[in-house]
């Protein structure tokens, strides 16, 4: 029997019980109804991903699942935003049941982590296309900006850079010893949520590094009408990307590769001693426009763009 829109979306998404006190309606009816407290806002992000632009054909649909609302909570985190709630469009081929079940595990053990709640969505017949869209509460007039950054910032980053980037080149072919972390780290990426709630009242500007540090910091220094310098010597990177690094002499990867969904922000001197999560410090804020890197006491131009559609 074929599957209908419907009872699609009742077998494979409607296996939630709404947890969040903000959600007051969720799948059944014509819209979802969400609530704001009082002294909060509502942060709202939208991501869509295409396969063989975003994923290749064939991914893992379990890893794909986790992938889509990953990237999603991690622009929440990037505002200093507490998930709430998410809608789901689904563009499917075909009804491939297997492949649903694998999907909705994913997407939906990840909400349940986070205790966010799927409250409705779209599906619908075509090329596989995945949209989501996430909303957080962030305390009003605190969420975290890309455009306050100032000189004399510190400027740091979590967990550690280009591991995804290694994870899409050994997808297209490259040796690794030990591919495991970066496989996990491309194909399965962790909101950086409790960072980003920490990082309030600390921070002067905060993003999300889902196009390449260089491209998204380049965000930070565009819209603060500032520049930078990062110190090589310093950036977080893994024992695998220093292997492949060394191997290619491709140093410029992980600064652009995409994918890390690691926060990039910056902390004034004075509130640097208040950071109580783990990151490490890679460069400062400067007056004069442009990103540099100093590498082995050389300083050189950085270009700052990261990845874009229609270029």
């Amino acid at each position: 029997m074929p599957v209908s829109e419907f009872s699609l979306i009742r077998r494979f998404f409607t296996q939630q019980a709404v947890k969040n006190p903000s959600t007051r309606l969720g799948i059944g009816d014509d819209c979802a109804l969400v609530s704001v407290p009082d002294g909060y806002e509502l942060a709202v992000t939208t991501d869509t991903m295409v396969e063989n632009i975003h994923f290749f054909a064939g991914s893992d649909p379990r890893q794909l699942g986790h992938k889509l609302l990953a990237v999603n909570l991690s622009d929440l985190a990037a505002m200093g935003a507490r998930p709430v709630s998410v809608t789901l469009a689904l563009t499917l081929p075909s009804v491939d049941e297997d492949w649903l079940t694998a999907f909705s595990e994913g997407f939906l053990g990840l909400a349940e982590r986070y205790s966010v709640d799927l409250i409705g969505g779209d599906t619908t017949s075509g090329p596989l296309t995945l949209t989501v869209q996430a909303m957080g509460l962030v305390p009003s007039g605190k969420a975290l900006r890309r455009s306050s950054a100032k000189p004399g910032d510190f400027i740091y980053l979590t967990g550690a850079l280009g591991d995804a980037g290694l994870g899409l080149k050994i997808q297209q072919g490259y040796h690794c010893v030990c591919p495991n972390e970066a496989l996990r780290r491309f194909h399965q990426p962790e909101p950086r949520i409790a960072e980003g709630l920490a990082l309030i009242g600390i921070a002067n500007a905060c993003i999300d590094v889902s196009d390449g540090l260089a491209g998204d910091l380049g965000h930070i220094l565009e819209q603060g009408n500032v520049g930078a310098c990062l110190d090589w010597e310093t950036l977080p990177l893994s024992g695998a990307v220093r292997a492949y690094v060394n191997e290619t002499g491709d140093w410029a990867m992980p600064l652009t590769a995409g994918d890390d969904y690691e926060l990039c922000f910056t902390v004034s001197p004075e509130k640097a001693a208040r950071l109580t999560i783990d990151c490490a410090k890679i460069g400062v804020i400067e007056s004069a426009p442009g990103l540099r890197l100093n590498k082995s006491g050389v300083i050189q131009s950085l270009k700052s763009k990261g990845y874009e559609h229609f270029s």
